[in-house]
């Protein structure tokens, strides 16, 4: 075989490469130059010939640019997999050099995805993930790489979305965050209501953990008055009774007892508008004049609202010479907010003298403080229950009273007065679990006078309130003699809101009915009555 030499051979491959390569071997004479501006050798001329040609790929196997040598062209094949990918950090095509070729192949399938648009979240394509910030974790809570991920509508300021440079998520290790995390959002945990051994802000006395007690509806007992509406009243009908009750010589009293036993305060009310209505007279006159003694009080009582007849009970308890302090405190005890609002603007409509400044004539030092601000109506009604507050709460109380020389009568007035009544029957179990006493015996210990006792009724009437009207009724009857105010306050009042719950706690704390008490200490037509608001024995 004949023997070619090197100068044949290259004479041969540059008469093959000069029609294929078109314009990439320069006119003889013309002086070539490499990428930095230094004139190429031969040899490296005869590679440039032989080895490049703009717009095709690197073969299979070889090894990727290096620094310093041609960028990648952008229109060429990307890389194969299994090949390393292009090298950043080399030099920028110098003016007169080759063009970017195109027409190249789109990208193909298992190459590196197209790197995510500037402010994207979770967009790449499917598989892929999504950038972090540098020196922060992969952030599990953002769905990384679903396709067309969006980020959640509501955002706070300076929380950047994942990826964005400056920026670094909320909550994570090594990450400043402006903002608290939110509970379950983004992977973060919720946090916990509260801490066991919590310090205690006296350290005289056990703490607590925390923690909020889950809101537990009131029970719906249904209705648990006595009185309700009687089925297809008429007020003209009602009166025409009335009248011919009182017509005559002598009074029907059994026809009054039938018809005012049988109907509801608001059936009741307006037989005053209707009265004057068809005759031109006064009801509460004429009845006045025809009745006499506890039953015509107890009538009088039942033709007035309920906030009319508080109002007048605040007046004549302090009316004249001394105070029923305990009827005082009844009323603005156990009524609601909306109730002694009701209250303040009726005294003093009617009596051109607000409830407030009647308070201040007629009492004087702690107990005038706790009347007057129960009679603000502004005792908070909510029904959930915070037992880390309850904690402090009975920690304040005992600091105010059994642990200290001395009382601080406002703390407990503070607290007494404003807390809702659901919270202040697990702070008196709270103060009991923490000192062995129950509140009503530490009030006792630290007061006196109409304060404990203004104090004792308002715990009381906290705790149970059917309970403490029980109490109430029994003392109205106990003994010699009978308050029948008190007694015709109660029944009246009572009859349409918890009556049955009183009768209950009767006969559970005294042994007898209510029923059977009250058929023992009255009599006549105010006996009558008074049974027919009880409502039946037990």
């Amino acid at each position: 075989m004949p023997q070619i030499s090197n100068k044949g051979r290259a004479a041969s491959l540059q008469r093959w490469a000069g029609p294929l390569s078109g314009k990439c071997v320069p006119p003889i004479g013309v002086r070539r130059f490499n990428s930095v501006g230094f004139r190429t050798s031969g040899r490296e001329q005869k590679q440039t010939k032989t080895m490049s040609y703009p717009g095709y790929p690197p073969q299979a196997g070889t090894y990727p640019p290096q620094p310093g040598f041609y960028p990648s062209q952008p229109a060429g094949y990307p890389p194969q997999p299994g090949v390393y990918p292009p090298q950043t950090g080399g030099y920028p095509p110098q003016p007169g050099a080759y063009p970017p070729q195109s027409g190249g192949y789109p990208p193909q399938a298992g190459a590196y995805p197209t790197p995510l648009p500037t402010g994207s979240w979770g967009g790449g394509p499917s598989g892929g993930y999504p950038t972090t910030a540098p020196g922060s974790y992969p952030n599990p809570g953002y769905n990384a790489g679903v396709q067309g991920g969006t980020m959640p509508q509501q955002q706070y300021p300076a929380m950047g979305y994942p990826g964005q440079p400056g920026q670094t998520m909320p909550g994570y290790p090594q990450a400043p965050s402006p903002n608290p995390p939110m509970p379950g959002f983004g992977g973060a945990p919720a946090p916990m209501p509260g801490y066991p051994n919590a310090p205690s802000p006296n350290p005289s006395m056990p703490a607590y953990g925390g923690g909020a007690m889950p809101v537990v509806p009131p029970v719906d007992r249904g209705f648990r008055g006595t009185i309700k509406d009687f089925p297809g009243a008429d007020p003209l009908k009602d009166v025409e009774v009335l009248r011919k009750a009182m017509k005559g010589f002598g009074t029907d009293e059994q026809a009054i007892i039938d018809l005012l036993g049988s109907r509801s305060n608001k059936q009741r009310v307006p037989l005053l508008r209707a009265y004057k209505t068809s005759y031109g007279k006064d009801l509460i006159k004429d009845l006045h004049s025809e009745l006499s003694g506890d039953f015509r009080n107890l009538v009088m009582a039942m033709l007035k609202s309920p906030a009319e007849f508080d109002a007048s009970e605040l007046h004549n308890a302090m009316k004249g010479a001394g105070t029923d302090e305990a009827c005082l405190i009844e009323i603005l005890s156990s009524r609601s907010n909306a109730e002694i609002r009701e209250i303040n603007r009726i005294y003093k409509e009617t009596y051109k003298k607000s409830l407030e400044d009647a308070i201040k004539n007629d009492t004087s030092g702690h107990f005038c403080r706790l009347l007057i601000s129960l009679a603000q109506g502004n005792r908070d009604e909510r029904e959930n229950v915070d037992v880390s507050q309850a904690q402090q709460d009975a920690q304040m109380l005992y600091a105010a009273g059994e642990n200290k020389l001395g009382t601080d009568e406002s703390k407990f007035n503070a607290i007494l007065c404003a807390r809702s009544k659901p919270h202040l029957r697990t702070v008196f179990h709270e103060y009991q679990k923490m000192c062995g006493r129950d509140i009503e015996s530490s009030i006792s210990r630290e007061m006196s006078g109409d304060l404990e006792s203004g104090m004792l009724a308002v715990v009381k009437c906290i705790k149970n309130t059917p309970g403490y009207f029980a109490w109430r009724l029994q003392k109205s009857m106990k003994g010699l003699g009978t308050k029948d105010r008190t007694l015709i306050r109660i029944m009246v009042s009572r009859s349409e809101m918890d009556m049955l719950d009183i009768r209950q706690e009767y006969v559970k704390n005294y042994g007898k009915s209510l029923y059977m008490h009250i058929h023992a200490d009255t009599s006549g037509d105010y006996r009558k009555l008074l049974i027919k608001l009880c409502g039946g024995n037990d």
